[in-house]
């Protein structure tokens, strides 16, 4: 399978098995100060020819890879319109109808302009699970890291993705709020997850590898992440402030020191514990040399 891609890809780490296709090219908003993912000049957003996507598709299913599940990248697909979106899902159904689920990642104010009554037409043709990068639900965090989102926007946006009957996956940044904001940052974020109540959850840490101009200059002339501890301590007040019902729940990405697994809420003494133990030094955290994006 001969697929030109526009580097550097990223997509959720659930999604490597499944068939990358790329849809859009970088993402439309592009202006979170936390995130350097697509600042390269070849990475400026823009969508994707259909003749070049269903070129992709048919060079997939010309392959001798069992594909079952396509995610659509980039960081932006659902930006698309929904014509666009359906005539995607309508060529994998054509050329690759051993697939059982599409996904692709979701800003919320991708949402706003697709009715639900769209949606389950998407999620009929396969489209089920989107990742929703909320990051935090503060609003005064969500404010200095120019999202162009808040609690409310989220909120609408993941009960607009269950009523179409879809799956969402929500990220939250730890370490986001900085030392300042850190309290405000984990309990908001409970709150807008409780009220949301995804079915999935996942937690990274802030990673900056290109440096803090942009997260400075959000927080005033410096960001300051917490340290090991005190990103133990925001973990620990997220988790407590968590009210989920069937809720899986992952920590376990790269970024991450302490692994965390389970599901919430029938889990959430023994993961309160294990930060306990941990803040204790009782378990073993991953070195900095393990960490990454």
């Amino acid at each position: 399978m001969v697929i030109q891609y526009i580097e550097p890809v990223f997509r959720p780490p659930s999604e490597w098995k499944s068939f990358i296709l790329q849809v859009t090219n970088g993402c439309s908003w592009n202006n979170c100060s936390f995130c350097d993912m697509y600042t390269q000049p070849q990475k400026q957003f823009r969508a994707q020819k259909l003749d070049k996507i269903e070129a992709d598709i048919i060079a997939a299913a010309q392959s001798d890879a069992p594909i079952s599940r396509v995610f659509l990248a980039d960081g932006d697909a659902m930006t698309l319109p929904f014509n666009r979106l359906k005539a995607i899902c309508e060529l994998i159904n054509k050329h690759l109808p051993s697939v059982t689920r599409i996904s692709s990642y979701c800003l919320p104010r991708n949402l706003t302009n697709k009715t639900v009554e769209q949606l389950i037409q998407l999620r009929e043709m396969g489209l089920s699970l989107m990742y929703v990068g909320c990051e935090s639900g503060d609003d005064e965090v969500l404010k200095r890291i120019q999202k162009g989102e808040d609690f409310t926007s989220s909120l609408a946006a993941l009960d607009k993705i269950k009523q179409a009957g879809m799956k969402s996956s929500v990220m939250i940044l730890m370490g986001l709020g900085g030392t300042e904001l850190s309290k405000q940052h984990a309990i908001a974020s409970a709150q807008l997850m409780n009220a949301a109540q995804p079915e999935y959850l996942s937690t990274l840490v802030v990673t900056l590898p290109l440096g803090t101009v942009k997260m400075d200059a959000a927080y005033d002339g410096e960001f300051t992440l917490p340290d090991q501890r005190g990103l133990l301590e925001e973990m620990q007040l997220l988790l407590s402030h968590l009210e989920l019902d069937k809720t899986i729940f992952r920590s376990d990405h790269a970024s991450n020191y302490l692994v965390l697994k389970g599901v919430l809420g029938k889990d959430k003494t023994a993961l309160l514990g294990q930060v306990e133990q941990a803040l204790h030094g009782m378990v073993p955290l991953r070195q900095e040399w393990q960490r990454g994006l």
